[in-house]
């Protein structure tokens, strides 16, 4: 026999016998049902007793009309500053998942008012969870055994009181303020960042905004919500500068119109007294209000015309969202309880075949390694 036949058969022999690996498993069948038999009642009770949740998906493509920089060289001359026509920043699509994702706006998710079948009126999630909600056989097992430790530590640990802002030093309600959560809050955010979720599709450009639930019309009530958030919060963020501007403009262009006013009753009045005194104090006082209110009246008519494109530009600024797919009530769970039993079933017979397997390779096993020490001592 030549040396190439030799290795060829210690290869074989050292490799994997596929056939006695049927052997061993038709030989352990008892094994692998009865692993098969437990791990499909435990399937069972999951199944049963899962909570079943729903899915609403709707899919937004936001649309803005490309914004042109507006000149206010004439209104910065007018009111004494130098303002420069600096190129706006779009807000990036990449940036609304974060938006979704925010304290705030899982915040203001929590506490809006949803439609539940255990409740006769309209709750906020954290009412509902509070009020109506009883733990699960599976989460109080879990509670008072893995989630032992924190249930003991919980209860040495002094109860903090709930965190609040001072008040004001200035007075000023305008001012911002940090977001605080209490403690029901504070528990309830990661189940917020699981329900809902956004993702964007760089290339086509739309957004797909993915909503879960435990009821049909609570699920689609969340995703309108959830929409109509983020729409609110595009918009916001879109026109910010643009609304700026506005206020700035508006506030002057009333100055300017109460000035004008101003100075047209006083001409009035001098227009008045003037028709019976012929001195020449008289007519210089009523061509000096003439001027000025000439003067006032030019500058509210440009400040009017301004104002107008201010208006129009924060409309054009405005984003407008052709929603693709709409909400629709769901008619059916997103999870199956017939997946989740034949995953224990597979479960079942994975640790069965493994068990068995174990059995059959591991005394052989034992049995090389201690040959194979033998040989490294002599």
């Amino acid at each position: 026999m030549s040396e190439y036949q030799e290795i060829q058969m210690d290869s074989a022999e050292e490799g994997i016998d596929i056939l006695g690996l049927v052997k061993g498993l038709l030989k352990g069948w008892k094994t692998i049902a009865i692993a098969v038999a437990v791990c499909t009642v435990l399937g069972l009770v999951a199944a049963i007793t899962m909570k079943r949740t729903y899915t609403v998906s709707s899919v937004l493509v936001p649309q803005s009309s490309s914004r042109s920089n507006s000149s206010l060289s004439s209104l910065a001359s007018l009111a004494g500053f130098n303002i420069g026509s600096t190129p706006t920043a779009e807000l990036s699509p990449l940036v609304y998942p974060q938006i979704v994702s925010s304290v705030s706006f899982r915040k203001e998710l929590l506490h809006a008012p949803l439609h539940y079948e255990k409740a006769d009126t309209a709750v906020s999630i954290l009412t509902y969870q509070k009020e109506y909600v009883k733990p699960t056989v599976f989460g109080t097992i879990r509670k008072y055994t893995i989630g032992l430790p924190g249930v003991i530590l919980g209860a040495l640990k002094k109860e903090k009181p709930e965190m609040k802002l001072p008040a004001s030093a200035d007075g000023e309600g305008y001012a911002p303020k940090p977001v605080v959560l209490t403690k029901d809050e504070q528990k309830l955010m990661p189940m917020i960042s699981q329900a809902v979720s956004l993702m964007v599709d760089k290339k086509e450009g739309y957004l797909t905004l993915t909503v879960n639930g435990s009821e049909p019309i609570q699920t689609a009530e969340l995703a309108i919500k959830a929409q109509t958030m983020l729409q609110d919060e595009i918009t916001r963020f879109r026109t910010e500068k643009a609304q700026d501007e506005l206020n700035y403009i508006q506030a002057r262009y009333n100055e300017v119109k109460a000035e004008a006013e101003q100075c047209q009753y006083a001409l009035a009045r001098m227009v008045d007294r003037s028709q019976s005194m012929t001195t020449s104090r008289a007519r210089i006082e009523q061509e000096r209000l003439q001027n000025k209110y000439a003067v006032a009246n030019s500058i509210y008519l440009e400040m009017a015309k301004q104002l107008e494109s201010a208006k129009m530009t924060v409309k054009k600024d405005t984003p407008t969202f052709a929603v693709i797919q709409p909400v629709a009530v769901p008619t059916k769970p997103s999870n199956s309880r017939a997946k989740t039993l034949i995953i224990w079933m597979f479960l079942g017979a994975v640790i069965g075949c493994g068990i068995v397997l174990v059995k059959e390779y591991l005394p052989k096993f034992k049995e090389k390694w201690n040959e194979a020490g033998e040989e490294e001592e002599s």
